[in-house]
């Protein structure tokens, strides 16, 4: 039995084929630079490795035909009949107050999922013209949705609203939402079985550290808190985005620069802030920036301590809050790799029994481990995240309760 996973980004589209007997990846890659002048394919199988291509894409539905027609293809394919693929399971970034689950697609979950395009224009619309594609494709095969907020919809409303008048809650649905919710759900379940203590009885602050980063508390297995709000925005600094800010900054950036469109000023906050904007680095990449700061870069060593201070502030309120926790995961991009990141996120937090050992947490490895001291009260661990099959996982037991 297979499942396919599709995550359709900004710009690219990702892929992974999962035969689900043993929950294995066997096939993978991605569609890059859509709608530029050149494109690139990348695909991967357990026994071939990456082919690296140039094409010509212009959108995101060109992007999933290229893809499915090469996993059918009869000499390189891994499918041989369509019939294989048990459902499609495609990544959603934003369900807005419709979704709080995965749901089976039809044609009233994709009107629905229009009406989430303002929320996050940058991916939704995207998301949509992956599940059209498939559905021309891969005529009769299910389609499931699974959303990067669904996971934090077990946060109390004393978390999730917003102190504003209460009809931009009940008209417009504005209220903090959270994201990255299935990698959060993945390390959870796998920190658990780290710990030996079952998923519905374990306490944790799970670190997902990226370009984009946020980090949750789970009590019981559940969320009650997470540092993203409306949007992807608001939490920690992050690699182009500005993380919590006052508000009333917005509001004199507009007065003082009246001809700034929203689109600007979303611009401003989400892709020219952030660690590159304090660093002057591009793209604020946290290996460029850590070895700027290795080599004497004052203003790399600030972006690297204000993420760090930033991610430090959120799991010392979360720490509290929890009242005492089993464990914390650092995961992502950042999470996995950056002892450095790792070691200042918890430099100084003795006082509250978490102690990181530094050669168990030295090697730039995203090996799944524990790395606290030996003497540490609170396990520390690094675990891999793995999205692609959470959302396999979740898209089959859809289909299978249908």
């Amino acid at each position: 039995m297979k499942v396919l996973v599709v995550n359709c980004g900004s710009s690219s589209v990702k892929y992974s084929l999962f035969d689900m007997e043993n929950q294995q990846k066997i096939a993978w890659g991605l569609v890059e630079c859509i709608g530029l002048e050149e494109a690139f394919y990348k695909r991967q199988t357990l026994t071939v490795p990456q082919v690296k291509t140039s094409c010509k894409v212009a959108n995101h539905f060109e992007a999933v035909q290229i893809i499915i027609k090469d996993l059918l293809d009869e000499k390189t394919g891994s499918i041989k009949d369509i019939k294989e693929i048990a459902v499609i399971g495609h990544r959603v970034v934003h369900g807005g107050y419709k979704f709080s689950k995965p749901v089976l697609v039809n044609e009233q979950v994709k009107k629905d999922l229009k009406e989430c395009y303002s929320i996050a224009p940058l991916h939704t619309p995207h998301h949509y013209a992956g599940i059209e594609a498939v559905e021309k494709m891969l005529p009769g095969i299910p389609s499931v949705l699974v959303f990067d907020t669904a996971f934090h919809q077990t946060m109390p409303d004393y978390a999730y609203r917003y102190a504003i008048p209460s009809e931009y809650y009940e008209q417009d649905h504005v209220r903090r939402y959270g994201m990255h919710g299935t990698s959060h759900k993945y390390v959870t379940q796998k920190a658990a079985a780290m710990l030996n203590i079952p998923v519905d009885k374990v306490n944790l602050i799970t670190c997902h550290l990226g370009n984009g980063s946020s980090i949750t508390a789970i009590k019981n297995g559940k969320v009650i808190d997470t540092s993203m709000g409306f949007t992807p925005l608001a939490g920690l600094v992050m690699g182009t985005r500005c993380g919590d800010i006052d508000p009333a900054v917005i509001v004199h950036i507009l007065a003082k620069y009246p001809k700034m469109t929203s689109d600007q000023l979303n611009n401003l906050l989400n892709k020219q802030s952030g660690v590159a904007a304090v660093s002057g680095i591009a793209g604020g990449d946290m290996r460029e920036v850590e070895d700027a700061m290795l080599a004497g870069d004052k203003k790399a060593e600030l972006a690297f301590n204000m993420l760090c201070y930033s991610g430090k502030k959120y799991l010392c309120a979360y720490y509290g809050i929890l009242n005492g926790i089993d464990g914390i995961v650092f995961t992502a991009g950042i999470g996995e790799n950056s002892p450095l990141t790792r070691a200042k996120i918890c430099e100084g937090l003795d006082n509250l029994g978490i102690k990181i050992d530094k050669a168990l947490n030295e090697p730039r490895s995203s090996k799944e481990r524990f790395i606290s001291a030996s003497d540490s009260k609170i396990k520390v661990m690094v675990i891999p995240t793995n999205e692609e099959l959470m959302i396999a996982r979740e898209s089959l037991e859809v289909l299978n309760k249908k």
